[in-house]
């Protein structure tokens, strides 16, 4: 992580995160820079909405209070949680878990709450607006992140629900009212009691902290109380000042999954104080923008950036079973996040002589043509030999170019089997293209992108320096274009 870090939570601008045409501004790539490094010390960032927005979660978060204070104080028997994972994308209306003392209305466009008696649920109102600001903005964070993760634009769109949906189709995200510690509501009895040192008292629910299995979660509450582990493993409450217009933000675990460990998932919990003083309880609006459940999550997107993929992301996973089965924390964190980097500004806040310097640093210069077709090559190739695979249902394991070098004509290799099932051509180097003649590359390249010369300046000789070996006279263009 960089050693500059951040005193706290990252703030940014949604307006700021919000992708153009063209060059990346200095305001989105600051705003990036922020919200990664944010998300690598705490798991948490802070979303700061336009002013016009305030309003609406404010009178949202109004209408809750009213609405849960309406409720009885003890819910009927088929309308308390009962935690069945199966119905992850089904969850719709009113539900009530005592053990935590908390509360839920589930607002998810496509289905309709009813009541108990099979008449109609009225939810809090303002939901259908604040779940479309919401999960814009989320959608949005999640683009930085992939910006960040040199992905291409927009790579978890066939994970993501349609907009606006289509007919009969039902939103696999979701915004979740949530009404924590309501006085009237019958359930203090469960919870686990503790009194700090000044003699306030506070409530922690049986189990610790959650993890969301979402892509990623939008917090707005109207009092302080959500918490989030940092890097340090140290307990950070994240909305003890938030503006009116503020909400946090943190990733979940389907993020986690999708970037091959590289975006770690939030641990959260809820803290309630001063609960006899508290007359209505704690209010929160919490938008998980939530894959598809008939889609599939895996990595190839990180692959095709030149990501390092472990064993346990290789195969994809189907999203409804991968929301039904347990995650235990404890195996999640094996990777310190995704590594930070920052633009740092000027005294007057101008980043223009960082961009001076950075054009004048050596360490900086692009990468000459020969370097740059090579890196191109790899990367199509290793697409091209991860969809192979992905169709047949092929787990891959990438060697190294020294062990390729090593083993490529050896029967019992490691990936002598996964070339044999795929028909890979004899004598290439598996997904290592670093031995073919330049021309190879371009032909190989415009075989599977055609128009790519077009936009690539290459001023190449013939053949690169040090690019004979003992099996590159089998590497030739005819051999790669049959993969």
């Amino acid at each position: 992580m960089a050693g500059n870090g951040l005193p706290s939570l990252g703030r940014v601008k949604l307006t700021d995160l919000i992708p153009s045409e063209g060059l990346p501004s200095d305001s989105y790539k600051l705003s990036m820079s922020t919200l990664s490094q944010s998300f690598a010390q705490y798991s948490a960032a802070i979303i700061q909405f336009p002013a016009s927005d305030g309003p609406l979660l404010r009178s949202c978060l109004d209408s809750a209070r009213l609405y849960f204070h309406q409720r009885p104080s003890y819910p009927a028997a088929d309308i308390i949680h009962t935690n069945d994972s199966r119905e992850w994308c089904k969850t719709s209306g009113y539900c009530a878990d005592p053990q935590l003392w908390q509360e839920t209305y589930d607002y998810r466009p496509g289905l309709t709450p009813l009541e108990p008696d099979n008449s109609l649920e009225y939810p809090p109102a303002g939901l259908a607006d604040v779940f479309a600001l919401l999960g814009k903005a989320a959608r949005d964070i999640l683009d930085a992140i992939s910006f960040y993760l040199n992905l291409r634009s927009s790579p978890f769109t066939e994970v993501l629900d349609n907009v606006p949906l289509r007919n009969r189709e039902i939103s696999s995200s979701v915004l979740s009212v949530c009404c924590h510690a309501r006085p009237s509501f019958q359930g203090a009895q469960h919870h686990n009691l503790t009194t700090q040192e000044d003699g306030q008292l506070v409530m922690y629910p049986d189990h610790d902290h959650h993890v969301d299995k979402s892509l990623v979660s939008i917090v707005k509450s109207d009092k302080a109380g959500l918490h989030v582990r940092d890097f340090h493993g140290r307990w950070v409450l994240v909305d003890g000042d938030l503006g009116p217009q503020e909400a946090v933000v943190y990733p979940g675990l389907a993020l986690y999954q999708a970037t091959a460990g590289y975006v770690n998932p939030a641990l959260h919990r809820t803290e309630s104080n001063n609960m006899p003083g508290n007359m209505y309880g704690r209010f929160s609006l919490a938008f998980k923008l939530m894959p598809k459940s008939m889609s599939s999550l895996n990595c190839s997107e990180m692959r095709a950036a030149g990501h390092g993929v472990e064993a346990q992301f290789q195969l994809p996973i189907p999203v409804d079973d991968f929301m039904q089965r347990s995650h235990p924390t404890d195996q999640l964190f094996n990777r310190q996040s995704f590594q930070s980097f920052s633009f740092p500004t000027a005294q007057d806040g101008s980043m223009k002589p960082l961009l001076k310097r950075r054009k004048n640093n050596s360490r900086c210069k692009p990468l000459p043509p020969s370097k740059r077709l090579r890196l191109e090559a790899q990367r199509v190739l290793k697409e091209r030999v991860q969809d192979i695979a992905d169709k047949k249902g092929i787990k891959l394991r990438f060697c190294s170019l020294k062990e390729c070098e090593n083993h490529i004509h050896a029967l019992d290799s490691p990936c002598a089997n996964i070339r044999m099932e795929i028909k890979w051509p004899a004598g290439v180097p598996f997904v290592h293209p670093h031995d073919l003649p330049n021309k190879a590359k371009i032909s190989f390249l415009e075989a599977y992108e055609p128009g790519w010369t077009a936009t690539h300046d290459m001023d190449l000789s013939p053949t690169e320096p040090g690019q004979s070996s003992q099996h590159s006279a089998n590497c030739n263009c005819n051999s790669l274009v049959q993969v």
